[in-house]
């Protein structure tokens, strides 16, 4: 079977469908990803054939921290992946055309792809990528949904059928889910990305930090205000600020603390006791997989929607990224080390993702599709 993976965005949209595309590659069947051209090179760096269905973006450039604005953030979601999903439709179509998928996956922001599939009578299947949700919903996205349907010749979906009617495979414990906003229990299969549980590090105590790749350019003062506090704790720190910033930037550390461009997350994760991030999907449920609580300062996007979620489940601290002070982050830290019941909660949430369907079992469920 050939199996197109499909994405729009970054690297937070596509590094989810990795371990399906791997675990679909080790079954025999034939894999390829279509997305943003300026995205693929890490693609193909695992040995995938990736094909360019929209133009890179020029390097982002460093802008202000803003104050969190929920409505800004679901009128950028609105307007940047469901009103401009007619714009890359043509390059889906094409790609669809010459590698001749037999079934298309494609992350639940690329509406553009779901569009295709429909267009060209291919099977399609979702993956989640917005862990806790909100952010996603019909309420937001069905009526700018119809007007894409309409730019590209597609009929009228009153009900709405395009957003519920498709298979939704979801890599994360469906406890992290938004009770408020819950995935459609009958074509939803909740399963685990990784082989086996990580060991538990029972090392000396080691805080990871991380803004993540897209918004680690738009967080202003954060990483000195966070590695301050930090550097007042009497623990390893281990901080990557991405490839688009040179760690000498934040001036000289104090030799507990170690600033990389980056470090591979599962590496670094396994040798961790606390993450602090900005709250992105991938570096949340990173943590949870690794049994390890949290320190949040989520800038944007879905990242307020995960910390909210972490916050309610007892594995995470949540702080304001613009008024938070270095104090407020060693507090933060210390108080989450201190307090096993942060640990425990993690370790829980852990144990209910371990207990998923294995990779293997999205790929069966593919494989019916055809």
């Amino acid at each position: 079977m050939r199996i197109l993976f499909a994405f729009t965005g970054g690297r937070g949209h596509v590094e989810p469908l990795i371990p399906l595309a791997e675990a679909a590659r080790a079954a025999g069947h034939a894999v390829a990803f279509g997305g943003r051209g300026s995205v693929l090179p890490a693609v193909e760096a695992l040995g995938f054939d990736a094909f360019a269905t929209e133009p890179g973006r020029k390097p982002p450039e460093r802008v202000p921290l803003q104050p969190l604005d929920p409505e800004r953030e679901a009128r950028d979601f609105r307007d940047g992946f469901v009103l401009r999903a007619s714009e890359r439709v043509p390059g889906v179509v094409q790609l669809c055309r010459e590698w001749t998928p037999d079934v298309v996956v494609g992350e639940e922001s690329h509406y553009a792809a779901l569009a295709a599939a429909e267009l060209l009578g291919l099977p399609f299947a979702t993956l989640v990528v917005l862990a806790a949700g909100t952010l996603a919903t019909p309420v937001l996205v069905a009526e700018p949904l119809q007007c894409v349907r309409a730019e590209v010749g597609l009929p009228d979906d009153e009900g709405a059928s395009m957003l519920s009617d498709r298979l939704v495979l979801a890599p994360l414990p469906p406890r992290f889910r938004d009770p408020d906003f819950p995935l459609p229990a009958q074509i939803t299969a909740y399963y685990r990305p990784f082989a086996e549980p990580p060991e538990k590090y029972d090392g000396p105590p080691r805080v990871y930090f991380t803004l993540g790749t897209v918004f680690n350019l738009e967080s202003g003062d954060l990483f000195s205000r966070v590695l301050t506090g930090l550097a007042r704790l009497p623990v390893e720190v281990v901080a990557t600020v991405g490839t688009a910033i040179e760690p000498t930037e934040l001036g000289e550390q104090p030799a507990h603390v170690r600033v990389e461009q980056f470090v591979p997350q599962a590496e670094i994760l396994s040798r961790s006791s606390l993450v602090v991030s900005h709250g992105g999907s991938g570096s949340v449920l990173g943590a949870i997989a690794h049994g390890l609580p949290q320190v949040l300062v989520p800038m944007g996007a879905d990242q307020p929607l995960n910390a909210t979620r972490s916050e309610e489940l007892g594995i995470a601290r949540v702080l304001d990224p613009v008024a938070a002070t270095p104090e407020d982050v060693r507090n933060a830290v210390m108080a989450v080390l201190d307090q096993p019941t942060y640990r425990a909660d993690a370790e829980l949430l852990q144990s209910e993702f371990a207990a998923l369907p294995g990779v293997e079992h999205a790929v069966t469920l593919l494989e019916q599709l055809r």
